[in-house]
């Protein structure tokens, strides 16, 4: 008989029967020697606690059974945290994408994390043009123009690669981390609570259900005796079923008592679990700001090579005899500052592609006016005596100089005075 029960449970439950406890009981452990009828008992136990749930929760969703509601702050918590968990994996999906387009690599990437193996550095595709503009300037030779532009071309790219990968690294660091964090650490630990939750709520009404049984069963004995038999053998039987109705009533009070007491200690630590989601959301937010800054310093740098690689190109062009013009450059220097007539019986300076190098010598750097406040973006270390080193938020004062290279500024900082890029300011009005 306890074999056939036994192999009735494992058909009936699907994962580990808890306890009355809520404690799980493997089902494996039925096979060790020597523990078969305790182990029975357990399987047969947990099938009845499974069996009795399912019940409970069918005849809610069919409304025939009571149902124990939620208090609002615990719905309001529960509705906050699946909207947060959706959101963080959809985000989280999205981000992947942008910085990893290539689907066969993203799964590289899962595979070793879920390995727990350390993914090899991957060339960025920016490095890879580089070394192919590197390599053919070879075979072309180094000495032709079109060599030494490869070459030019193909450093640069290799700078942009490199850009990337620190981007890529950081990105994945301060922000994939935490939201992959949040999603396999914490929500499973709020879910696993939610659903032991949902468990001593069907317990708690299950025990509502029985005692609301009890005591009609014991009503409606108490309004109806039977005094059909006047022997005194069925007046101690009628005696005798009213104790055992009783004491039915008394066992589901009893009952009902634990189970509320179970259900009130697990929205405790449900609703604890669940207030935690506002440091979450902290969390993300500075994780958010470091995603922000991790782009702004990549793109600043992208846009700061580029200008130094079309600086190359128009001394490349110079030399040759051919003077290269960008149709998409701008000078940003000429735009924030107006042109100033210069004084009488000055000569105007030729363009810095085409300016001798006597003239060079023969004109000074003064200062035209116009000088403007400027808010610098990013630290900037000066690379000889003539720059001017910056930290980033500091305002300083910024004017063109003639003849000086379109993507530089004079800048001043009290006493301290040299050139600096103009993709490290914000012009200030």
């Amino acid at each position: 008989m306890r074999r056939i029960t036994a192999s009735v449970c494992c058909s009936i439950i699907s994962a580990d029967p808890e306890d009355s406890l809520g404690r799980i009981v493997p089902l494996h452990s039925q096979h060790r020697p020597g523990s078969m009828d305790f182990n029975v008992k357990k399987l047969a136990s947990g099938a009845g606690v499974f069996f009795t749930r399912a019940v409970q929760f069918t005849e809610e969703k069919l409304g025939q059974a009571e149902k124990t509601e939620l208090d609002p702050h615990l719905e309001n918590l529960l509705s906050r945290a699946d909207c947060t968990k959706n959101w963080t994996e959809k985000i989280l999906r999205q981000t992947e994408v942008l910085l990893q387009p290539n689907p066969s690599a993203r799964i590289e990437e899962f595979i070793y994390d879920k390995l727990e193996k350390k993914l090899p550095s991957r060339t960025t595709n920016a490095e890879l043009l580089g070394q192919y503009m590197l390599d053919a300037s070879r075979d072309f030779g180094q000495e032709t123009p079109y060599g030494s532009t490869l070459i030019t071309v193909g450093e640069y790219q290799k700078r942009l690669g490199s850009a990337e990968r620190e981007f890529l690294q950081t990105s994945a660091t301060t922000f994939l981390t935490p939201l992959r964090n949040f999603l396999e650490g914490d929500w499973k630990t709020i879910s696993k609570e939610r659903r032991l939750l949902e468990n001593r709520r069907l317990d708690l009404d299950i025990c509502k259900a029985r005692l609301k049984k009890a005591k009609q069963a014991e009503a409606k004995a108490a309004a109806a005796p039977d005094f059909q038999e006047t022997r005194p053998r069925n007046y101690i039987l009628s005696a005798s079923a009213s104790a055992l109705l009783s004491e039915e009533v008394d066992k589901a009070e009893h009952e009902l008592r634990v189970a509320q007491t179970e259900f009130d200690r697990q929205a405790e630590v449900t609703r604890l679990l669940l207030e935690g989601i506002s440091s979450t959301h902290l969390n993300h937010q500075r994780c958010l700001q470091d995603f922000a800054e991790a782009q702004a310093t990549y793109y600043a740098q992208c846009h700061h090579y580029m200008h130094e690689l079309q600086r190359e190109l128009n001394k490349c062009a110079n030399a040759v005899g051919a003077p290269y013009q960008s149709a998409a450059s701008s000078d940003p220097a000429s735009d924030a500052f107006p042109s100033v007539p210069l004084s009488p019986g000055t000569t105007a300076p030729a363009s810095s592609s085409n300016k001798p190098k006597t003239l060079a010598m023969e004109q000074p750097q003064i200062p035209v006016t116009g000088t403007r406040k400027a808010k610098v973006l990013y630290d900037y270390d000066a690379h000889d005596s003539s720059e001017l080193s910056l930290l980033a938020d500091e305002l300083i004062t910024v004017y063109t100089v003639p003849g000086m290279d379109p993507d530089w500024l004079f800048g001043e900082r009290g006493n301290e005075k040299g050139k600096v890029p103009v993709t490290y300011l914000e012009l200030l009005s």
